[in-house]
């Protein structure tokens, strides 16, 4: 219940932030004279970081690392269906973190159609700016590996590997965070858009999972 009302809490913020990009000091300073909300804050930092495409590509990297762990779970969750010929019986937190898999591919998809703010530069081989509210990439890096730190003390039981692999999955969350931010291919407040939808979708999921390890206790005991 804690985790449900604190995920309630981080989407208020999130729909909040939302508002207030689009309403809030709107300007154009954006490439092409596009508008951008909270654009004094905005441009400042931009001004500050400037862009780097160095830490663009680690970030890129760092992302694909997360969609091949999510290929991980969705393997393993298949490999499960075809020799428990059922889906009932593929394991719930696999099942769970598909629905948050789908969930963070229908944001992104969303967010691209119903477009809140533009990219701070055109990104080299395409001719016209950008959405980038919130940032794509930081919402997958921190879902994926996040809810694959939870997962993970189910399949690894060498507790010493299950910890280490865990730090790295925080490393690789921090790094693109902070990596995309430092690029400069996203606005300061896209990059807290993502992780404020981050956040609420982790603690929804970790929610998820305590309701499915609660109902595997008696019949584990059993």
């Amino acid at each position: 219940m804690k985790k449900m009302l604190s995920a309630g809490i981080t989407a208020a913020l999130f729909v909040l932030l939302l508002i207030l990009v689009r309403t809030v000091n709107v300007a154009a300073i954006g490439p092409e004279g596009t508008k951008i909300g909270l654009s004094d804050l905005n441009r400042r930092v931009s001004e500050m970081i400037g862009v780097n495409m160095t830490w663009y590509k680690v970030t890129e990297i760092t992302g694909l690392i997360a969609i091949a762990t999510a290929g991980i779970f969705a393997l393993t969750g298949a490999v499960q269906l075809v020799r428990r010929r059922s889906l009932m019986k593929v394991d719930r937190e696999i099942i769970a973190a598909g629905g948050l898999y789908a969930v963070v591919l229908g944001l992104y998809v969303l967010f691209e159609a119903v477009i809140v703010n533009y990219r701070p530069i055109i990104m080299e081989g395409d001719t016209h700016v950008e959405a980038s509210f919130p940032s794509s990439h930081t919402m997958l890096i921190c879902a994926v590996m996040g809810s694959a730190a939870m997962l993970l003390p189910k399949y690894i039981k060498n507790t010493g590997l299950c910890r280490l692999l865990q730090v790295i999955c925080g490393i690789l969350i921090a790094v693109t965070v902070i990596g995309r931010l430092l690029s400069g291919v996203h606005w300061l407040t896209d990059i807290l858009g993502g992780v404020l939808i981050s956040v609420t979708l982790l603690l929804l999921f970790a929610g998820a999972l305590e309701i499915i390890r609660s109902k595997d206790k008696p019949e584990k005991a059993s």
